[in-house]
């Protein structure tokens, strides 16, 4: 292999695809970019077993080959060149030699045919969506999905279709959010569970850009094309709790206050919250009392008293401060309602002018 590229593009390829590189002692190719000269462009891959991806950049190939090398060794190498606008490699022997016009690095290669084909979808289902859209359903619930693999249906983001929405969810068994994507036109009948942590990669991948995302999927993968990137991910085999039963259908008592409010008063309630992020809620609608109380016997206590509408029932509750922040940067309004259904019943939370989103946290015991 014998090739030039512009570093731009390179750097912006490798620091994408490097991010899917896994680390596994038994198959050490897996921490290798596969890079693919051929037909005027270098493709370059990674896969971790559980998300593939492939990238192709232009180039001006000489010498088609392929290569596989260390994916952090090439990033960190490629990313520190300054002010060079292209970049060499070629192959020789084991190796692979990598220079600028400044600087120039040889890389211990291994055996391509050992790196795992990236799958391809050709049987299955398809729809385009725009990024950002997509992007939105994805953050607006990832971080509610449990970390442990032991039940891997929660550690996944629930993706199925509801005649013009893509609805999106995750839960823990604690908390629970739901994030609708109204489309234009109705979706066939989606219903899968993308492991959570291949959308962490996925949203770090595609958050920049700025085209329509096209689709794939069948009962085993989904795929995601855009640019001239392609990612595949595995999607779990699995059932998904009917969550909607769990979502509250009236209250007992509501706050509606304005979200850089309730975000502000946390934050200091944190100051002096215990080892379990406890903070209590004390809400007398008929005194017009809305308050925050943390409490923790190394740092002192804080009582926050926060300006709000109170309507309904008195309430004395407890909850993991951790758990009510997490949701407010998917809350699309400036003002949120927080509905209570007695002591020891979950807390709904809701945008005022913002009902694509829905979040459902369970209090903990005093």
């Amino acid at each position: 292999m014998k090739i030039e590229c512009l570093r731009e593009k390179l750097i912006s390829a490798v620091s994408k695809v490097e991010k899917v590189t896994g680390k596994n002692i038994s198959l050490p190719v897996l921490a290798c970019i596969l890079l693919e000269a051929k037909n005027g462009n270098l493709s370059l891959r990674a896969t971790n077993l559980d998300l593939g991806i492939e990238i192709s950049i232009p180039a001006k190939v000489e010498e088609e080959g392929i290569v596989a090398v260390s994916g952090s060794v090439l990033n960190n190498f490629i990313s520190n060149l300054q002010n060079e606008k292209v970049v060499k490699m070629a192959t020789d022997g084991g190796n692979l030699k990598v220079s600028s016009e400044s600087s120039r690095a040889t890389l211990k290669t291994l055996p391509a045919e050992d790196f795992p084909t990236i799958p391809q979808i050709d049987e299955g289902d398809s729809f385009k969506i725009a990024t950002n859209e997509f992007l939105r359903g994805l953050r607006g619930v990832s971080y509610s999905a449990a970390v442990s693999g032991i039940k891997p249906e929660l550690s996944s983001v629930y993706l199925y279709s509801n005649d013009k929405d893509l609805v999106f969810v995750a839960t823990d068994s604690f908390r629970l959010a739901e994030k609708k994507i109204h489309l234009k036109k109705e979706l066939e009948n989606i219903s899968l569970l993308i492991p959570s942590k291949n959308v962490s990669d996925i949203l770090r991948i595609v958050e920049d850009s700025k085209e329509d995302l096209e689709v794939n999927y069948n009962k085993n993968q989904i795929s995601l094309s855009f640019d001239s990137v392609y990612i595949v991910s595995r999607v779990i085999d699995g059932v998904f709790p009917d969550y909607r039963q769990i979502i509250p259908k009236e209250h007992k008592t509501e706050v509606v206050v304005l979200k850089q409010d309730l975000v502000s008063f946390l934050k200091i309630s944190n100051i002096f919250s215990d080892s379990f992020n406890q903070v209590n809620i004390k809400i007398q609608p008929k005194e017009s009392i809305f308050e925050l109380k943390t409490k923790n016997s190394n740092v002192g206590e804080n009582v926050n008293s926060i300006q709000a509408s109170l309507i309904g029932e008195d309430i004395d509750v407890n909850f993991n401060y951790k758990y009510i922040v997490d949701c407010f940067s998917s809350v699309e309004s400036d003002s949120i309602v927080l509905q209570f259904n007695g002591m020891n019943r979950p807390l709904l939370v809701s945008g005022v002018s913002d009902k694509s989103f829905v979040y459902i946290v369970m209090p903990m015991n005093k």
